[in-house]
């Protein structure tokens, strides 16, 4: 073959926009070798006929086809072949598109809940009607010194996950109702996830019902939240309600978000019902 019928691995790389780097590395895996290696010199050089290969590696790998595969197509090309592997990879395509759509929903749901924290009324009571929840549970008796022994509990409800708690719905924690009527603030009780509409978890799971809770959003975290329990109590009896269900306390801001304590937002919630005999 002349000299003048091969190109260089840097003419090639220029040519068709991939790196030497990838050249080599099909080189090296038996995916695309050069026409000739220069024994003195080391130089790869690849002649006009591997090109159109060359451009069928290009094209699949766009549609983000394994090399594995298409080192099997080119060993065996055929029509029906290609056919099988595009219809494969559109399935996959497909996959990942609602992949996508689901990861934005989350990321939109994050984003709300960062604004409605951002604007917190602070260390105010109010009463709210909560809609309808769907959550996950782990019941275990919790006494924190820091936010990182509330982290290793929360790891508990991944485990079986194939969707980390990451892109899972609101975790948090909570006390039993015959604690709250107590006063006794901790230990907790439980960790929870409040479960997004689209999550789906494979574990154990509650629906609560719609319900009226008296909320309190305060700056800090689980372990500043005692007296505001106990202010919240103080509202409940004062105002001729009982408590119902176990509490919900959410951190809104926290390190997750930020290292600056001063910014840390976090939500207690009751669940409450009139006294019956009020």
């Amino acid at each position: 073959m002349k000299n003048n019928e091969l190109f260089q691995i840097g003419e090639v790389s220029r040519l068709f926009h991939v790196s030497v780097s990838i050249l080599r590395h099909y080189d090296k895996i038996g995916l695309l070798k050069p026409e000739f290696t220069d024994e003195e010199t080391g130089y790869r050089y690849y002649s006009t006929r591997q090109f159109e290969c060359l451009n069928t590696i290009r094209y699949l790998r766009a549609l983000d086809m394994p090399l594995e595969q298409i080192a099997r197509f080119l060993e065996n090309r055929d029509t029906d072949h290609i056919k099988e592997l595009l219809r494969r990879q559109k399935d996959e395509v497909q996959r990942r598109k609602q992949e996508l759509e689901l990861i934005e929903k989350k990321i939109d749901n994050r984003l709300n809940q960062l604004e409605d924290a951002l604007a917190s009324e602070l260390n105010l009571i109010r009463l709210e009607n909560k809609p309808a929840r769907r959550i996950a549970t782990v019941k275990e008796k919790l006494m924190p010194r820091s936010y990182l022994d509330l982290e290793r509990s929360i790891r508990q409800l991944e485990a079986q996950e194939e969707n980390t708690v990451v892109f899972l719905g609101k975790v948090g924690v909570g006390l039993f109702a015959e604690h709250l009527r107590c006063r006794q603030y901790l230990p907790y009780d439980l960790v929870f996830i409040i479960l997004d509409e689209e999550d789906q978890f494979h574990g154990e799971t509650t629906l609560l019902e719609t319900e009226t809770c008296v909320t309190l959003r305060f700056q800090g975290s689980h372990e500043q939240a005692a007296q505001h329990y106990e202010k919240m109590m103080d509202y409940i009896d004062a105002h001729g309600y009982e408590v119902r269900g176990f509490s919900m306390e959410l951190t809104m801001i926290d390190y997750g978000l930020t290292n600056d304590t001063s910014k840390f937002v976090t939500e207690i919630q009751i669940p409450v019902g009139r006294k019956e005999n009020v």
